[in-house]
């Protein structure tokens, strides 16, 4: 379903019948309630045909496989050999996070800081002028915040903005009622540059 290589995600489309979209392509994330080994979010996306549908996701192809665990195959042209690329992608993974940096990031309004996160405390990512507006639940405090961040800071891991927007407001407990309360929000052009030292 992922393809670490490309860093796109499978679904099927009823118009063109297989759609490839970035991460930065989802617009919703809801875990299902009853599912746990593995955990199954539901996600709607935007498909190259124009149109949002709605497709299912594991937690591992959403929150490890963009780390390239199981990378996949690519032709090697030096030796005109296919090779495995999960093992030297995991590798340089497990390097980075070990060296103290994050595969994703945000900053959590409420608690005034930058949190490491992964894909799966993703809520909402809505496009804007050339930016995301990411609405994120901190894995630590539990509550929503909003960051307006670039494309590859949600589709390239380990690839942190240096200056993100933040919406200045703490969320209710259910995210679903305050959906048009963060659009309005993230329109209103409200946002207050943060520099974040993420290194």
């Amino acid at each position: 379903m992922y393809d670490a290589i490309a860093g796109r995600y499978t679904f099927s489309c009823p118009r063109v019948g297989e759609s490839r979209v970035a991460l930065s392509a989802f617009r919703t994330l809801e875990r299902l309630e009853g599912t746990a080994h593995p955990v199954v979010y539901r996600v709607r996306f935007q498909c190259a045909c124009g149109d949002e549908h709605d497709g299912l996701v594991a937690h591992d192809e959403l929150d490890w496989a963009p780390l390239g665990l199981e990378g996949g195959v690519f032709l090697n042209l030096m030796t005109s050999r296919v090779e495995p690329v999960a093992a030297e992608l995991g590798e340089l993974a497990a390097t980075r996070i070990k060296a103290g940096e994050w595969p994703w990031s945000f900053f959590c309004y409420p608690e005034e800081r930058p949190r490491p996160v992964y894909p799966s405390a993703f809520l909402l990512l809505t496009p804007g002028d050339g930016s995301l507006g990411l609405a994120v639940r901190c894995p630590a405090c539990h509550r929503t915040s909003v960051n307006l961040v670039s494309h590859e800071h949600v589709d390239l891991p380990f690839h942190n903005d240096r200056e993100i927007g933040v919406v200045e407001h703490v969320f209710h407990e259910d995210v679903h009622a305050t959906i048009e309360e963060f659009r309005a929000e993230l329109w209103s052009a409200r946002f207050d540059a943060r520099r974040l030292s993420l290194e």
